[in-house]
């Protein structure tokens, strides 16, 4: 269901692929863009929008949006925390008009406790953020660092709407503790329970019905074949039929990988508009920073630099994959900086998309011949506008974003098709986004036009491969993801090693 790196003459394929592939891959936005690339912290990576499924939750709609991506558990001593001088937003549009009618804005902040040990009489700072005791739960007195959040919601513009904090149902605090990420289990002993300890049950002005709240380190969700798709596309030819071992025979390549998760479970009556009875709602999510930075020459802990302007937007996320394979190098930065109300620039990406093209030259010996419907409108409603009878709005303005009908039933865990929509599970993607749909194939399919194939915007006779198993090898199951929220698996620990211990000098 992605498309799209700009570059179309045969002549180039070669170039042309690497090109296309080699900034992102598919990593759904891990990375996706080359300003974004400089500021990890900032890179928001995948955006999940979907029914919550756990039991008992049905009439809840679970947003998650996560950023730093490639994170590595042993990368310490400084880990992954989140950026202070930035503002992390999840928008929704309940209305169709490109617009945010709902923004939750979250802002961090990060203290020193200077911990300190008597060494030779004299009281000296540490270096690390574990003081020499382990901790069980929030701001603990063994943690040298303290990680805190608060969240405003804003309604109608981003930046002129009416705003509130949203408080903790407990006790009606603003601000939140943020876990530390998974040190190792001598720092941590249990991080499932630590991390639990983090999970708020929240009031949002405006909603009759708490939501919770999540932020911290997860095990990342997205699945992906990132090395043989960075190498001209090396994946595997597709097949006519399925194929077990074709469809699991590569590794995924973020399976020792990590990410930092904004979760809320919202009630869908706090998201849908007020006296519509539209189901349908869009989500995307945003980074911003300010425009200036001011670099101490002098830093101590507290202030190596001096941020002002009004802020920025440098990262942008709805539908997985579109900034990496749809839209074309030259314009990823700007899509990132982009509103969806603004997204006319970027129609032909979708319209007359190239990565069907170079799929084409590449495996076309396997029969894997392009859509020839111009103007993709298949893609159009896949990315634009929602597709009608599924999740399309009332009113729409064709603009990207992740789109989700509300009024689907959750299907539990264990019954969920990776496939989502085009393998018969309604309440999958791209109806929404939950962590099991496997948005890789998924993609890879209906580039190649396997709407066409359920006349969807086409018919089969446009896309004589939309019947073909495409799939980059890397397969998705229930393992990868929990029952419950905040549904992303526990992250993995930094210490101890558990395999793979050699060492390159013992190599013949």
């Amino acid at each position: 269901m992605q498309t799209i790196v700009k570059h179309a003459m045969r002549a180039a394929v070669i170039g042309a692929v690497a090109s296309a592939f080699a900034p992102a891959a598919m990593a759904s936005s891990h990375r996706e863009a080359p300003f974004v690339a400089q500021s990890p912290k900032v890179d928001g990576t995948d955006f999940y929008m979907f029914r919550s499924y756990e039991s008992g939750r049905a009439g809840f709609i679970t947003l998650i949006a996560n950023y730093i991506p490639l994170q590595d558990a042993y990368g310490g001593p400084n880990y992954f925390a989140m950026d202070p001088n930035a503002l992390y937003e999840i928008h929704i549009d309940n209305n169709g008009d490109a617009k945010e009618d709902l923004t939750f804005q979250f802002r961090f902040n990060n203290a020193n406790k200077d911990s300190k040990l008597t060494v030779g009489g004299k009281q000296v700072s540490i270096p690390l953020v574990i003081n020499g005791g382990a901790i069980a739960g929030p701001n603990a007195a063994g943690a040298n660092v303290r990680e805190t959040y608060t969240v405003n919601v804003v309604r109608g513009d981003r930046r002129t709407g009416a705003k509130a904090a949203v408080t903790n149902a407990a006790d009606g605090a603003s601000t939140f503790d943020k876990p530390l990420d998974n040190i190792g289990n001598k720092s941590i002993p249990n991080y499932a329970a630590y991390a639990a300890a983090h999970m708020y049950n929240v009031n949002i002005p405006g909603c009759s019905t708490p939501a919770r709240m999540f932020v911290g380190q997860r095990k990342d969700p997205f699945v992906v074949n990132l090395g043989e798709t960075f190498d001209l596309v090396n994946i595997k030819a597709p097949a006519t039929e399925f194929n077990a071992n074709a469809e699991k025979a590569a590794k995924d390549d973020l399976d020792d990988k990590n990410v930092t998760s904004i979760e809320l479970e919202v009630a869908a009556s706090c998201l849908t508009a007020a006296g519509s009875s539209d189901p349908v709602i869009g989500g995307w999510t945003t980074a911003s920073v300010r425009q200036a930075r001011l670099l101490n020459p002098t830093p101590n802990s507290g202030a190596p630099s001096k941020e002002g302007g009004a802020w920025t937007q440098v990262s942008r996320l709805g539908m997985p994959l579109v900034n990496e394979v749809v839209i074309g190098l030259k314009d990823k930065d700007t899509f990132n900086s982009s509103k969806p109300s603004g997204d006319a620039q970027f129609a032909t990406y979708v319209t007359n998309p190239t990565l069907p093209a170079l799929i084409e030259i590449l495996y076309g010996s396997a029969g894997a011949k392009a859509p020839t419907n111009f103007p993709r409108n298949d893609l159009v409603a896949t990315f634009l506008t929602g597709v009608k009878g599924l999740n399309q709005p009332a009113t729409v303005t064709a603009s990207e974003m992740l789109r989700l009908n509300t009024s689907t039933p959750a299907v539990a865990m264990g019954a969920q098709n990776r496939l989502g929509v085009i393998g018969g599970d309604n309440a999958g993607f791209p109806n929404g986004r939950r962590p099991g749909d496997d948005v890789v194939d998924i993609a890879l399919r209906v580039v190649m036009g396997k709407l066409c194939t359920l006349n969807l915007g086409c018919a089969p006779v446009d896309a004589p491969a939309g019947g073909l198993h495409f799939t980059d090898g890397a397969y998705l199951d229930d393992s990868y993801f929990s029952a419950a929220f905040p549904y992303l698996k526990t992250p993995i620990a930094g210490s101890p090693q558990t395999s793979g211990i050699t060492s390159a000098r013992s190599k013949p």
